[in-house]
């Protein structure tokens, strides 16, 4: 009966100490997967890999096939967070409100662990003309809110060929998001030196277009500069002087070199999140910020399914850069994650 007792005691003792440690180790945190690097186009065309390039696919084909692949809560539908060696990917969306609310649901994912990572911003854009060319491969030092302010049609100015764009100091709290000058300063030299390539068909159409203007027809520049980021899809010279006066009302360091649709909003979500001196923006140019040749608005947008991208004759918007853009891009973007990767970023000057 002693045996018994003692055996039974014996057991009891080994399933509580048992259902203890279960317990000790639930509660421990899990291990999140750290993430040194997340890169964000905005768009793809079509699949990842193997067909049209478009934003995403240069990078994926080259860090991330095989990855491992994240559903993300709280995101667009079908978006997939892409892991592999410490690099991520993710598709954020097209337009501010997207991009912004996708990025916070990857930040506030806990399955991940984002305290180290650089976050580069990267796809197309639109050149400021008489700065940019086809071609052109940006670093972003400043993103500014074109949204914000007081926008009025030209017809109800008085002076119609003025600007039709306000400040406003009470809407400016958030229109400009400035990166981390020495982070920037690193990246610039960095990727400063590459040639960005053009091709003849788009040299050409930018020599037609701008009359054979020096700053057109010149080689494509790795250029530092400030961005503009609208909710729409602008162009038209009113507007690039709307930018212009942007760049001089909040005191931008670096000139306007280009237009897109996400970088202001993606900077606000990463300031939220204490990340922002974490934040780089590279991106390359693919048409430019004016209508050129034949194109109106009209013509140009009045067909929402008429692209007009091509090496066609009757292009409007651009020829065929968009490819050689992409590898003019990632030239870049491969140095500086490569730059990361080894901890030369993050080595004092």
């Amino acid at each position: 009966m002693y045996l018994k007792g003692n055996r039974k005691l014996l057991i009891s003792l080994i399933i509580i100490a048992l259902l203890l440690c279960i317990g000790v180790i639930s509660s421990l945190p899990k291990c999140k997967i750290p993430i040194k690097v997340l890169l964000l186009p905005k768009f793809e065309l079509g699949e990842l890999t193997g067909d049209s390039v478009g934003e995403a696919q240069e990078f994926y084909e080259a860090y991330l096939q095989g990855a491992d692949e994240y559903d993300i809560s709280g995101d667009g539908p079908d978006k997939k967070l892409y892991v592999k060696d410490g690099i991520a990917l993710y598709v954020c969306g097209i337009g501010k409100v997207n991009s912004s609310l996708n990025i916070t649901a990857v930040l506030n994912d806990e399955r991940f662990d984002f305290s180290d990572t650089y976050f580069i911003s990267v796809g197309c854009c639109g050149g400021a003309v008489e700065t940019a060319t086809m071609g052109d491969v940006f670093v972003i030092t400043t993103a500014v809110d074109y949204d914000l302010g007081h926008h009025a049609d030209a017809r109800d100015l008085a002076d119609q060929n003025g600007n039709s764009w306000f400040y406003d100091a009470h809407l400016s709290e958030h229109a400009k998001i400035s990166l981390d000058k020495n982070l920037t300063e690193k990246v610039f030299n960095l990727v400063k030196d590459i040639r960005p390539e053009t091709t003849e068909v788009t040299r050409k159409y930018m020599s037609v277009a701008f009359d054979n203007a020096e700053w057109a027809i010149r080689d494509p520049q790795v250029l530092k500069g400030t961005t503009i980021t609208a909710d729409n899809y602008w162009k038209g010279i009113y507007s690039h002087n709307n930018a212009l006066k942007m760049i001089e009302v909040y005191d931008c360091p670096d000139p306007f070199v280009s237009s897109e649709m996400e970088d202001a909003a993606i900077g606000l979500a990463l300031e939220y999140h204490n990340k922002l001196d974490h934040y780089i923006i590279i991106r390359t140019c693919i048409n430019m910020d004016v209508f050129m040749v034949n194109a109106t608005p009209e013509n140009l947008w009045a067909d929402p399914y008429n692209i007009r991208y091509s090496s066609e004759d009757d292009a409007l918007e651009t020829f065929d850069i968009f490819n050689t853009a992409m590898k003019n891009e990632f030239k870049a973007v491969d140095r500086v994650v490569q730059a990361i990767l080894s901890g030369e970023i993050n080595q004092v000057e």
